[in-house]
């Protein structure tokens, strides 16, 4: 007699346990099989001790959460399917109709677009500070402020601001405050942990910290992925709370992905950081160019508080660590169809969205736009350096300037 579906479904056969390798399995799973009644009732989702649905947690969802807040200096994390998802589920955790928000007037566009949008519609009111003045940020704050968003360096211009300081006027007024660590990809500086150099307090720096794990952590610009990190399991418990009743969840395979590429983040991260920095170097020598903008090059916007956070003796003593990103101003006598024509003209840097991965991008922005008292006349291009060989990115620049 032919077997039956019956037979297939429900096949007796278990493999053996003890199977090791050096990449964790993949889970995929929404059902979760439970043993018995007493199992399914016993169980809590909110705890990592079973499992219990698989929007929920699986071994992979589980194992690569914790291994990002191992890599944020964190204690619990939650995976969403994007960094701007991340961005939201913190905002939707903690800010209700008359609560205010404050993000920096140069952060993630997307983030401050959805202030403006859903937030602003749900009544809940946000204002742009300055996150180079921890003044105007103290000025800011009000009772009704129950949320302030740090980033470091500022979206597309790349300043990079006195974290601690920001900090410590949140902290001091009783204020949650949110780091977009994407940048630092966990790597530069641990934002739970902020300070001068090796005088680093414990606590001292942002209460959550949240990454685009689509950048650094994936590296192959092939997945979307964002992650909510904490200390303290009260706050957790809060972000877990919504997490669950947006419905946030990630794929296996993606999980997967990231996982197999974790091991290699810090030496992609450094390659692309010392090929950055060659070229940005290389590009502030050319005439066609006004300004660069890199947190590690002196005379940068901030550079000065990147050198005190992210340097091991706080005095730049060593080479500290910094993203392959980095934003060049051209001449104010180029005209952006110009700037536009040099873009195209790139080969090797490729025009598209998003960092991190082994293709370096390209993309120019109409900063004024964007943001309020911008300094610069010029037209601002961003570049992201991935994997290439830095002489052939230097030789595609070359010849790119060279059409103008």
């Amino acid at each position: 007699m032919a077997s039956s579906p019956t037979d297939l479904i429900h096949h007796p056969y278990q493999p053996p346990a003890g199977f090791e390798a050096p990449q964790p399995g993949v889970f995929k799973a929404s059902t979760v099989i439970f043993p018995n009644v007493a199992a399914m009732r016993a169980r809590d989702w909110k705890q990592k001790a079973g499992y219990t649905y698989g929007l929920h947690g699986t071994p992979t969802t589980f194992t690569l959460e914790e291994r990002i807040a191992t890599l944020e200096g964190g204690r619990q994390c939650l995976l969403v399917p994007s960094g701007l998802a991340a961005i939201a589920n913190v905002n939707t955790a903690l800010l209700k109709a008359g609560d205010e928000l404050l993000i920096p007037h140069n952060a993630y566009g997307p983030g401050k677009a959805l202030a403006e949008g859903e937030l602003a519609q749900w009544g809940i009111t946000h204002q742009l500070y300055d996150p180079m003045d921890p003044a105007d940020l103290q000025a800011r704050l009000t009772p009704r402020t129950r949320l302030v968003w740090l980033e470091a360096p500022g979206s597309v211009t790349m300043e990079f601001p006195p974290l601690a300081d920001l900090a410590r006027v949140c902290r001091e007024r009783g204020v949650l405050t949110a780091l977009d660590n994407t940048w630092g990809a966990g790597l530069a500086f641990n934002g739970f942990d902020l300070g001068r150099g090796a005088h680093v307090a414990s606590g001292s720096g942002a209460d959550i910290v949240v990454q685009a794990l689509t950048k650094y952590p994936s590296g192959g610009g092939d997945v979307l992925m964002g992650s909510v990190v904490t200390r303290d399991e009260a706050l957790h418990l809060r972000l877990k709370l919504s997490h669950m009743r947006m419905g946030w969840g990630v794929g296996a395979n993606d999980a997967e992905a990231v996982l197999r590429a974790l091991p290699s983040v810090a030496l992609r991260y450094r390659a692309q950081d010392e090929a950055a920095r060659s070229l940005a170097t290389w590009l502030g020598q050319q005439p066609q160019i006004a300004a660069v903008l890199h947190p590690a090059l002196a005379g940068s916007p901030g550079h000065e508080h990147w050198r005190a956070l992210c340097t091991a003796d706080g005095q730049g003593g060593d080479a500290g660590l910094a993203a392959g990103l980095f934003s060049v101003v051209f001449d104010g006598r180029y005209r952006p169809q110009q700037i536009d024509a040099f873009c195209d003209a790139l080969k090797l840097f490729r025009l598209g969205y998003s960092w991190g991965g082994p293709v370096s991008l390209v993309v120019p922005y109409d900063v004024p736009a964007m943001r309020p008292r911008w300094p610069h006349p010029g037209v601002l291009v961003r570049f992201s350096v991935g994997l290439e060989a830095v002489q052939d990115l230097q030789a595609d620049l070359a010849a790119a300037l060279g059409t103008l």
